[in-house]
């Protein structure tokens, strides 16, 4: 290893796959190398959709042991669910999936204490069916609650089992709709007021704090040698993606692009006015007293449950089929909650159409071309009205992870945007975790300085506007006429 090079361990877990990365950084150097990848496969039973939470941690530490000696090890996973840890520090059952059905009619029960526009004045977090306080309160009345001394969100969880320590990481934290984002401390009178026992969360940890180190029987199971510290990070997966954002400014917007597509801007303060809750942004936080203002779309999920509908074929075929399809012929709404669920997407996706008087694309490459467009429209829309909202210049449009293998989806975004791309780093949630690391342990430097580290070091594909803006504003029109 070169002097002044270390190595850290990144847990990057998604919603279809879990990873372990590893990161080699110094001053003038950022190399990522996949160590382990391992699938992460929802399990339905009897009772719901639940996460198969041990096959996880048994893919994390697999792949710990092939990551071989790091200086630290991190962890960021998707948001809002939890596991609930007995008196013995037990898990009771498998955490419950965003995805299960149980949070229906959930909301309105938690509006009939506290209506919506005061909930979101005070958390700033916007309405999504499967927001962590939505599932305590639909959790209200169950055995496993009744019986939960601790309850700790899904990154947690799994640093938990490394470490025999307990924590609950702010980014993540942010997310569940209990935590006021001017204070970045719990929304304490919100939460008495719901009947939410804060007491379950374990204490607030900022990225970079300590969590703990890998319990001896961790070291056994990987063959690493101790004391090997595990870091907090940003862990939620979109916080760290964003803190890898190889922006030189501060007059961009960005859209992390996954199984979820979140559109939005890094601002200092949240914006917490009726408009925007309106307009269903959310205000999570970020690395250094930074605010993640951005809106949820349903992303390359609507892509993939087309794909496992087709029988899994092959994407680039798909892309070039797309490619040759008739751009905007038609639209839908990629973020309505009626694509949320699992199953038969293409005839959703063709219901939609149908509903809205729009031709109902017949081949697989005119189902992909519209999936495409959509979130392109889906992205266009997002950055202009977080513009709006935020009262926040947009020169620039940096486009990070899974979605930056899809140059297709890139070019439609810009030109549905009509602003320049900057498409890269693609494993940006596993870059902004190792340097998080990094920085923790040494590396100098602010969140400038580590995107600059980035810009220098990271492949990146610029992507410029092209075509006609009135087409996609006629697009617009048309599903705003729905």
């Amino acid at each position: 290893m070169s002097a002044g090079v270390r190595s850290y361990a990144a847990v990057d877990l998604g919603a279809s796959s879990g990873r372990v990365m590893v990161g080699r950084v110094g001053a003038d150097a950022l190399e990522l190398g996949e160590a382990h990848r391992f699938p992460n496969r929802p399990v339905r039973v009897p009772e719901g959709l639940r996460w198969d939470v041990l096959a996880l941690y048994g893919g994390v530490l697999d792949g710990l042991r092939a990551a071989g000696q790091v200086a630290s090890v991190g962890i960021d996973g998707w948001a809002v669910d939890y596991g609930l840890l007995d008196a013995d520090g037990a898990l009771l059952g498998n955490p419950v999936h965003y995805r299960d059905a149980r949070t229906e009619g959930a909301a309105e029960k938690v509006w009939a204490t506290v209506p919506a526009g005061e909930l979101y004045g005070a958390t700033g977090i916007q309405y999504a069916p499967f927001n962590t306080l939505l599932q305590l309160t639909a959790a209200r009345s169950s055995r496993q609650l009744a019986h939960a001394e601790r309850l700790l969100l899904i990154p947690d969880l799994l640093s938990h089992w490394l470490t025999g320590e307990q924590g609950t990481e702010l980014t993540n934290a942010s997310t569940t709709q209990l935590i006021d984002p001017r204070t970045r401390t719990w929304a304490y009178g919100i939460a008495e007021r719901l009947g939410i026992d804060l007491g379950l969360f374990a204490p607030l940890r900022q990225p970079g704090d300590p969590a703990g180190v890998l319990r001896p029987e961790v070291l056994e199971e990987t063959g690493l040698a101790g004391p090997v510290p595990v870091t907090a990070v940003g862990s939620h997966d979109t916080a760290s993606a964003v803190a890898a954002v190889p922006a030189t400014g501060r007059n961009f917007a960005y859209i992390c692009t996954g199984t979820w597509s979140l559109a939005g801007l890094e601002l200092a303060a949240p914006v917490l006015t009726e408009e925007s809750r309106a307009a269903n942004f959310t205000n999570e936080l970020g690395l250094d007293g930074t605010v993640r203002y951005l809106r949820n779309i349903m992303g390359l999920w609507l892509l993939q449950e087309c794909q496992r509908a087709w029988g899994e074929p092959d994407l680039g075929l798909l892309l070039r089929e797309a490619g040759t399809a008739p751009g905007l012929r038609s639209v839908v709404d990629a973020g309505d909650e009626a694509f949320l669920a699992p199953g038969r997407m293409p005839q959703r996706i063709a219901a939609a159409c149908r509903a809205s008087g729009q031709p109902v694309p017949g081949t697989r490459g005119e189902v992909t071309r519209c999936v495409l467009d959509s979130l392109a429209l889906a992205h266009r829309r997002a950055v202009a009205d977080a513009r709006r909202l935020a009262d926040h210049p947009v020169d620039v449009v940096h486009l990070v992870g899974g979605g930056t293998r899809n140059a297709l989806l890139c070019q439609l975004t810009a030109d549905a945007c009509g602003l320049p791309v900057v498409a890269g780093p693609t494993e940006a949630a596993a870059l902004g975790n190792v340097l998080v690391q990094a920085r923790a342990h040494g590396l100098a430097g602010d969140l400038a300085a580590l995107r600059g580290l980035l810009t220098r070091t990271q492949p990146l594909t610029r992507y410029t506007p092209r075509g006609d803006d009135a087409r996609w504003h006629a697009a617009e029109a048309r599903l705003d006429r729905k």
